[in-house]
């Protein structure tokens, strides 16, 4: 399985995601890091990720092959992060064919309604070990 984690501007959200994905799947899943600049990138790689790439053409051609697609919802909201989700990113990333778990956590003036507000690690929690074991189950 190809799970594929987007970050941007300091890639701390990226990097929580991806130690926790590390500690639950280990190798068994791959890992790639995609951050919207080169040290949301680094630190996703240093949280343990199989590979890393940095920018709109390579987050636009490396979804593709996805099969999950894990980040702040930032990632489907063109402009967002002080920019640095462009509109063809968040298109792309919006229309791919992997499933995509999106955190509700934004500086942007969205707020989705209805959503327990948990801290960020019992998120990560809920998604790497309840909605993405039922993904690999079924694989």
């Amino acid at each position: 399985m190809r799970i594929c984690v987007i970050d941007g501007q300091g890639g701390g959200i990226g990097s929580v995601i991806i130690r926790r994905l590390k500690d639950e799947y280990g190798e068994t899943v791959e890992v790639l890091a995609l951050g919207s600049n080169a040290i949301a990138t680094a630190q996703m790689m240093k949280a343990g990720a199989n590979r890393g790439a940095t920018g709109e053409n390579a987050i636009l051609v490396t979804i593709k092959d996805a099969d999950v697609v894990i980040g702040p919802i930032g990632i489907v909201l063109a402009n967002s992060m002080m920019g640095e989700i462009t509109p063809a990113v968040a298109a792309a990333v919006a229309s791919c064919r992997a499933r995509k778990f999106l955190l509700p956590l934004t500086q942007e003036n969205v707020e989705v309604a209805s959503v327990n507000r948990e801290p960020l690690p019992h998120q990560v929690d809920h998604i790497v070990q309840v909605r993405l074991k039922e993904m690999i189950s079924h694989v």
